[in-house]
């Protein structure tokens, strides 16, 4: 007998429309289980396979859905070997969707690779937006949202993490952090060493029962987080630096060699990106060194 193609929500149950062909990447909550959409609700339902980053924790949210589609595992040391079997599956006009352990697959977590093949086979990739802990926290931690970097996890050796950090320090854009609650307060010191005195915060448990923001520098977050335990994956987010401090000296020097094998106008734009320089005074300086050819 085959499944029935349905979801329930709060005992009512709801059918779900047939699915064309193809992988869906689907968001799921990153705490509280009504934080789903019903599409994504409906996709999960009328799907053939659902592959999961861990089939246990997944079934939390499925099983409360009532949701019956079968169930596979995709995680980092599987997930090439999927890719053939999933391309064959949606190539014979199968439905499958992705989901992850939490949030929007391929954010620090699994699904690129998979992605991608299923893309280089020519097929059909779908996005079922929806939580997401890097929007949810940038949305509520008051730092500017209108440019900002992700950057995963940062590395868990002390050597590589605080390289790490430090090739950010020249960006001008807010920077965004996953972190285990184990590394919190070390991850905020050595941004305080590295990064200096600028806003930050760390969100905790968001839209869990215990959610929660602590806000301040870099170094008083760090005062704060060295005396308390840590429960619950956090985002760290630190305001942008005010940037770099370019010798006016360097970056003709650099315009000149730019010049000597590009044509001007590519010259300028590589320079004023490199440099984060207004494009018209890289293009005046340009013109000038032109003139004394």
């Amino acid at each position: 007998m085959e499944r029935p193609h349905s979801f329930f929500i709060a005992g009512n149950e709801f059918a779900a429309p047939p699915l064309a062909a193809g992988l869906y990447v689907v968001a799921t909550p990153i705490g509280n289980l009504k934080d789903i959409t019903v599409r994504a609700l409906e996709t999960l339902a009328a799907a053939d396979l659902i592959l999961c980053e861990d089939t246990r924790h997944s079934a939390t949210l499925l099983d409360h859905y009532g949701i019956r589609t079968a169930r596979r595992s995709l995680h980092e040391h599987n997930e090439r070997a999927r890719i053939g079997e999933v391309v064959a599956a949606i190539g014979e006009g199968r439905a499958v969707a992705q989901i992850s352990d939490a949030g929007t697959p391929l954010l620090s977590d699994p699904g690129f690779p998979l992605v991608r093949g299923v893309r280089e086979a020519g097929l059909p990739v779908f996005a079922l937006p929806g939580p997401s802990a890097l929007l949810a926290a940038l949305a509520i931690a008051g730092l500017p949202t209108d440019a900002f970097g992700f950057f995963g996890f940062l590395p868990a050796k002390a050597g590589a993490r605080a390289n790490a950090i430090a090739a950010l320090k020249g960006r001008t854009d807010t920077l965004v952090f996953y972190e285990s609650p184990r590394r919190v307060a070390d991850t905020l010191a050595a941004m305080a060493e590295i990064l200096g005195e600028r806003p930050a915060a760390v969100a905790l448990e968001l839209t869990k029962r215990f959610e929660r923001v602590e806000t301040g520098s870099l170094a008083e977050l760090a005062a704060r987080f060295a005396e308390v335990e840590t429960k619950g994956e956090a985002v760290i987010l630190v305001g942008g630096g005010a940037g770099l401090v370019v010798e006016e000296a360097d970056w003709q020097a650099a315009l000149a060699e730019a010049l000597a094998a590009q044509p001007l106008r590519a010259a300028v734009d590589e320079i004023s990106s490199r440099y984060g320089l207004k494009r018209k005074e890289v293009y005046d300086a340009a013109l000038a060194l032109k003139a004394e050819e």
